[in-house]
């Protein structure tokens, strides 16, 4: 157990080590026309692999959160199905849902967030950071519901250098960020429907009045001094959205991007539209990690949510093709609390015409 204990909490200060330069998650979310309601995101690391896995958990399933000492944690017990995608250790859920439609995913917060800090006395309600989403989601099945649970128990970080944020939503199409500064949570509606890192939620919302000037479309003729200036090419009325990586710009480039789609008929096309606007969001691996030749991308991988539907998707970067899973295709009462690859085997598929 302590060799074990030991190479997890290694695995997790590789992931979270270097945080503020490396992780770059960008999510958004999208509402299509029959009310279908979608939660799309990326997730990045550019210092080797993730060990990403699609987990599986049945109602009734026993689990406990480990602490900065051991798996010795707070003790619960699934009381609805849940389906996520995970990181490092198939307890660490990044983003998932469950059977109710209550979907969650974790962002790093870096330098912005602070917990309360560990006292082993109080191991029976301490619930480890990277635990949070696997905990809100067998145990939730509304954000009211969960805003309430969160008051009864110890947030705490297995590593000292970083802090995360979550996002959380419902079929409705109402989304709240929790975030814990000072030991303490605070919600915060999200009704610009994105969120990537630090600095804090609402710092992000005040920083896109920066760019109140921006539209879709091109810009308009204009005469200066005599001299007619002209547009130079298609979408200049955006000239000026940032296009860097940060965190601060990916914020502004996923609202207007979000805000400015098209709304689509269903789920399906918006799930789609999703993936389409999230390309806009991978990190080339050369960005990050100038020596690192064994990735494809630092955006390890992308999904999309459809809570209305309960179905699952993700594509890697290693496979562009885009899977799914469907909890209304799993008895929650039967199948066991497992996980698996995203990808069976990394390599992209290419289909040979001639």
């Amino acid at each position: 157990m302590i060799s074990k204990m030991k190479s997890f909490l290694l695995g997790t200060a590789a992931l979270v080590g270097g945080a503020q330069a490396s992780v770059a998650c960008t999510g958004i979310s999208l509402m299509a026309a029959d009310s279908s309601y979608v939660q799309a995101r990326t997730i990045e690391w550019a210092y080797g692999e993730l060990k990403s896995e699609y987990v599986i958990i049945p109602r009734g399933e026993r689990l406990q959160s480990y602490t900065p000492t051991g798996a010795n944690g707070l003790k619960f017990t699934a009381r609805f199905g849940v389906v996520g995608l995970s990181v490092v250790e198939k307890e660490f859920i990044a983003e998932g849902i469950n059977e109710m439609g209550l979907s969650a995913g974790l962002f790093f917060f870096p330098d912005y967030g602070d917990y309360v800090g560990y006292d082993a006395k109080q191991n029976a309600t301490t619930l480890a950071d990277l635990q949070v989403v696997q905990w809100m989601l067998t145990q939730f099945s509304t954000i009211d519901e969960l805003k309430a649970g969160v008051e009864s128990v110890r947030i705490v970080g297995l590593e000292p250098n970083a802090v995360v944020h979550w996002r959380i939503g419902e079929p409705s199409g109402r989304q709240v960020v929790m975030e814990i500064v000072g030991g303490k949570a605070h919600f915060y509606e999200n009704k610009v429907g994105v969120l990537t890192n630090a600095p804090g939620f609402e710092w992000h919302l005040a920083n896109l009045s920066n760019y109140v000037n921006l539209r879709p479309g091109s810009a308009e003729n204009y005469n200066l001094g005599g001299v007619v200036l002209k547009p130079l090419g298609g979408s200049s009325a955006m000239r000026g959205l940032p296009g860097d990586f940060t965190s601060p710009s990916r914020f502004v480039r996923a609202a207007f991007f979000r805000n400015t789609a098209p709304q689509l008929d269903d789920g399906i096309d918006t799930v789609l539209q999703a993936f389409h606007l999230l390309n806009n969001f991978d990190v080339p691996i050369a960005i990050e990690a100038p020596n690192e030749k064994n990735l494809p991308s630092a955006t390890h991988w992308t999904s999309a949510i459809d809570l209305s539907s309960r179905t699952v998707y993700y594509k890697t970067a290693y496979n562009s093709t885009i899977r799914c899973i469907d909890l209304r295709d799993i008895d929650f009462t039967k199948v066991k609390y497992e996980s698996f690859p995203l990808d069976k085997v990394a390599l992209q598929p290419i289909e040979y015409l001639y």
